[in-house]
C-alpha cells in the first residue's frame, strides 16, 4: 500500500466547491480520500462534485455558512452521519476585499465580517472538527489533521488590506498553539500560505496588466499557481506520510517570497 493511500479516510474542506479547496479536494477524492465540500452555494457545490464523480473517494456536499456556529453543526453532523468520521477538516472558506479603501476609512461593518468569516468561521469548523478527533482519539482512535488556508498577507505588508492580514496572520498562530494543544490525540495542525493563484478571489487583480507586468518578473517559476497545486500538499498532510510534521506553515508561491 501507498504511504499516500488514503483508502477510508475522511475530509471535509469549507469552501471546497472553487478555487484551492477544489483543487485539495479534487486531489484527495483522486488518492481514495472520501471528501465532504462544504459551501454556500448548492450549485457550485453540485458542480465541484461532479468533477469528482470518476472517485476513487466518495463525494458529499453540504450548504453551510461557516460564519453560523448553527450551520457548521448542522454540517459536521450529516458529514459524520454520512461517513461516519473526519479524518481531516480543512478551514478554507475566506473573503478577500483589500485594495479598495484606506485603514482609516476601513468601516467597523467591513472589519468585523472579514474576521467573521475568515477567523470566526475557522474557529466554528476546528472547534467542531477538534472535539470529534479528541472523542475519537479517547476511545483508542488517535489521527487528526487541521489545516487552514491562510496567506502571504500574514508575512508581508499589503496596503488597504489590513483586515485581511490580521485574519491570516491569526490563523497562522492559531495553528500553532493548536498543534501543541491537540498533538497527544494524534492531531497536527498546519498552515497553507498561497501565493498569487488563479481563481475568482483573484481574478479582477489578474486581469490588471499592470498587476501582471509589476508581479510576474517576482515569481520566480514564470507563472501564477493554479488550484491544482495544492493537491500534493493536501495528500501529503491526510497521509500517514505527514505524522510527525506539525504547526508548520507551508508557503507555495512558486518562489515569490524568495526573490
Amino acid at each position: 500500500m501507498s504511504i499516500f493511500d488514503l483508502s477510508g479516510r475522511v475530509a471535509v474542506i469549507t469552501g471546497g466547491n472553487g478555487g484551492i479547496g477544489l483543487g485539495m479536494a479534487q486531489a484527495l477524492a483522486s488518492s481514495g480520500c472520501n471528501v465532504s465540500i462544504w459551501g454556500r452555494n448548492a450549485e457550485k457545490n453540485a458542480a465541484a462534485a461532479a468533477t469528482m464523480k470518476a472517485g476513487p473517494g466518495k463525494v458529499h456536499t453540504l450548504v453551510c455558512d461557516v460564519t453560523s456556529v448553527a450551520s457548521v453543526k448542522d454540517a459536521m453532523k450529516a458529514t459524520l452521519d454520512t461517513f461516519g468520521r473526519v479524518d481531516g477538516c480543512f478551514a478554507n472558506a475566506g473573503i478577500g476585499g483589500g485594495g479598495r479603501r484606506a485603514f482609516i476609512d476601513r468601516t467597523e461593518e467591513e472589519w468585523r465580517r472579514m474576521f467573521a468569516t475568515n477567523l470566526d468561521g475557522v474557529f466554528h469548523v476546528f472547534q467542531a472538527a477538534a472535539r470529534h478527533m479528541t472523542e475519537r482519539a479517547e476511545a483508542g482512535d488517535k489521527f487528526g489533521r487541521l489545516v487552514a488556508t491562510s496567506s502571504l498577507a500574514s508575512l508581508f505588508g499589503t496596503a488597504r488590506n489590513e483586515h485581511y492580514a490580521g485574519t491570516k496572520a491569526a490563523l497562522n498562530a492559531l495553528c500553532r498553539a493548536l498543534a501543541v494543544e491537540l498533538a497527544r490525540h494524534g492531531v497536527t495542525a498546519n498552515a497553507i500560505l498561497p501565493g498569487w493563484i488563479k481563481s475568482d478571489m483573484t481574478q479582477g487583480i489578474m486581469g490588471n496588466e499592470k498587476f501582471v507586468a509589476n508581479v510576474m518578473p517576482r515569481i520566480p517559476v514564470r507563472r501564477f499557481g493554479e488550484p491544482s497545486d495544492f493537491g500534493g500538499i493536501a495528500v501529503y498532510i491526510m497521509s500517514k506520510a505527514s505524522s510527525y510534521h506539525t504547526a508548520d506553515c507551508f508557503v507555495i508561491d512558486g518562489g515569490y517570497t524568495a526573490f
